[in-house]
């Protein structure tokens, strides 16, 4: 929370614009490192492979792997811009 609070400081202190962003679909984009399976879902089985599982590529809401690869993801994209992470708050890039 501290470090939300010094970035709203610093952008009044010198008069500076905030944007915010939501990504909709954002743990849909985080590649799987582990092999997961899952059972077919209801509607999209196909005859005589009712017993077929679905390997998964990437991530699914509702699995515990998501946002780790989202944040994955999204420090190896923001840091080809040449963002850095801070030492004292991993979510705050400069």
């Amino acid at each position: 929370m501290s470090s939300i609070r010094v970035v709203l400081g610093l952008a009044a202190s010198l008069d500076l614009e905030i944007e915010q962003m939501d990504v909709k679909t954002a743990f849909l984009h985080g590649d799987l490192d582990k092999k997961i399976y899952m059972e077919q879902p209801e509607g999209f089985m196909v005859k005589g492979k009712e017993d077929y599982v679905c390997k998964l590529i990437k991530s699914l809401y509702g699995l515990k792997q998501p946002p780790r690869q989202w944040y994955k993801k999204f420090e190896s994209i923001i840091g080809e811009q040449g963002y850095r992470k801070t030492t004292s708050d991993h979510c705050v890039f400069v």
